[in-house]
């Protein structure tokens, strides 16, 4: 039986990077997918592909950002799939790499935007959703920056994604006795796009107590993982896939 049969999900930041490999992943494993992006046409190569290899998935572009792309994602999942069992909210933005005190309030704001507000406005729409079905499994994509290590340059980006682990407990303590499963996940350095140059991955690996980065699919099965059965007594915390960064500090 695959991990995610007759499920529905949605997956934010699915044209590239960890929600690609996730997006894969959990159509293999059987899911329902509503996918979401910026640009629509990245995102419906994608739907594209997963629907030639056999699955389902639809496309929802737009900015997590805004509450209308989180309307419609739940309406697609509804009208599409039946309605909503799992959210993987993955997409955000470094913003500006940077001295804290050069950081301006717009720049601040927009990385907020994408990686905190975007998680809260998801949630917000995800949970009703998921109580329809008696519950379900909501997973934010943080990040060892700002949680287990201080990186120079990255004051708004760390300040986002830390945050999402007091969302976490509050979901948890509002919604875990009714089904909902909130949880975290804080990958390492990661091979994609935003991991910079060889020089930067190289440096971004010593961190790491496995001296490498990971690939986007080793992120995708935690992330699958805390998605499925495996993981119903995993609530309100935060998984480190890490390769052991946190470990070493």
């Amino acid at each position: 039986m695959q991990m995610l049969e007759n499920k529905v999900a949605i997956i934010t930041g699915a044209s590239s990077g960890i929600g690609l490999a996730a997006a894969r992943l959990f159509a293999a494993e059987g899911a329902a997918l509503v996918l979401n992006a910026r640009r629509q046409e990245n995102l419906q190569a994608v739907v594209e592909e997963i629907t030639v290899a056999g699955g389902r998935a639809c496309a929802v572009a737009g900015d997590v950002g805004e509450e209308e792309t989180h309307r419609r994602m739940i309406e697609a999942a509804r009208d599409m799939f039946g309605g909503l069992d799992i959210a993987f909210n993955n997409a955000g933005s470094v913003g500006p790499y940077k001295p804290l005190a050069e950081v301006m309030p717009e720049e601040w704001g927009e990385v907020l935007a994408v990686n905190l507000t975007g998680a809260f406005l998801g949630a917000r729409r995800q949970i009703p959703a998921m109580l329809e079905r008696g519950g379900g499994s909501i997973i934010f994509t943080s990040t060892f920056v700002g949680t287990s290590v201080g990186i120079p340059n990255m004051g708004a980006y760390a300040s986002a994604k830390a945050g999402l682990m007091g969302l976490v407990k509050a979901i948890t303590a509002d919604y875990g006795s009714r089904g909902i499963r909130a949880n975290a996940l804080l990958p390492g350095g990661v091979d994609t796009p935003a991991a910079g140059d060889a020089a930067q991955k190289e440096w971004a690996a010593g961190l790491h107590a496995l001296k490498r980065i990971a690939q986007p699919e080793e992120i995708a099965r935690a992330a699958l993982f805390l998605a499925g059965p495996m993981a119903s007594f995993v609530a309100g915390t935060a998984l480190f896939a890490d390769g052991g960064n946190a470990a070493v500090k």
